[in-house]
């Protein structure tokens, strides 16, 4: 199955794509403070939910990069209807292969939950200090672990003990970077609940309105496996943030 049919139908409930409410996400836009025509580039945009609310509340001119087709032709739409007029670009790529159109210089830069594209969390943190002027924002959203993980955990989600770090160590690799953190968000279990769960749901609806696609069979048991995953251990395990840095200098 293709990977990004697979999120495209799991995500369908989604306005944002990872695990943190929609509410903190309106308190991390009230908090950036950003002024008239800001630059912001978010990578791995999904539905552009942040950046559109970034262009509602400040104005910014904004490019959104996504490697999957079905989030970006979402973000178009989206955008259409609520920011037609604004200077906002989506651009369908690999987010590490991103090459700002002209000289860096954004005053903000993004990627909420995509840290692979970059290799992790430092090289995440990294590409977008490169992208972000002298006392730009630098904002990430990373997995955590809230404890050690079980083998049974591991052997169960393909993850290694070293892929995330705790919470105060991925703050501190931003610290190590010369990167002042400013504030936190953290998922909340309700948070988490409700991101897996309209995954559940929105497998569960598009099985039921497409049962001929030949695709069902691996969607029905990755959801399944995935979900067994989350609710046996990775729910007490597992935790998510998005950090928010500053680049140092005037």
């Amino acid at each position: 199955m293709d990977t990004w049919k697979f999120y495209d139908i799991t995500h369908r409930e989604h306005v944002v794509c990872n695990p943190m409410s929609e509410e903190k996400i309106g308190e991390l836009v009230s908090l950036l403070r950003l002024e008239r025509g800001a630059r912001v580039v978010d990578i791995a945009s999904g539905k552009g939910e942040f950046l559109i609310r970034l262009i509602e509340t400040y104005g910014v001119s904004a490019v959104g990069v996504d490697v999957s087709p079905y989030f970006v032709a979402s973000a178009r739409g989206r955008a259409a209807e609520r920011v037609p007029s604004a200077d906002l670009v989506f651009e369908e790529q690999d987010g590490a292969k991103f090459v700002p159109g002209r000289q860096a210089g954004f005053d903000l830069a993004s990627c909420l939950g995509a840290s692979w594209i970059f290799g992790g969390h430092r090289g995440t943190l990294e590409a977008l200090a490169w992208l972000v002027v002298p006392g730009g924002w630098i904002v990430a959203g990373e997995p955590f672990w809230r404890k050690e993980p079980s083998r049974e955990h591991l052997d169960a989600s393909g993850d290694a003990p070293g892929d995330f770090g705790t919470h105060v160590e991925n703050v501190a690799v931003g610290e190590e970077l010369g990167l002042s953190l400013v504030y936190t968000f953290v998922s909340s279990g309700d948070d988490w609940d409700r991101y897996q769960g309209l995954q559940w749901l929105a497998a569960e609806g598009y099985a039921r309105s497409h049962p001929d696609d030949p695709d069902l069979p691996y969607l029905a048991e990755r959801v399944a496996r995935e979900k067994e995953t989350y609710l046996r251990w990775e729910r007490d395990t597992l935790g998510w943030a998005i950090y928010v840095f500053r680049k140092n200098g005037e």
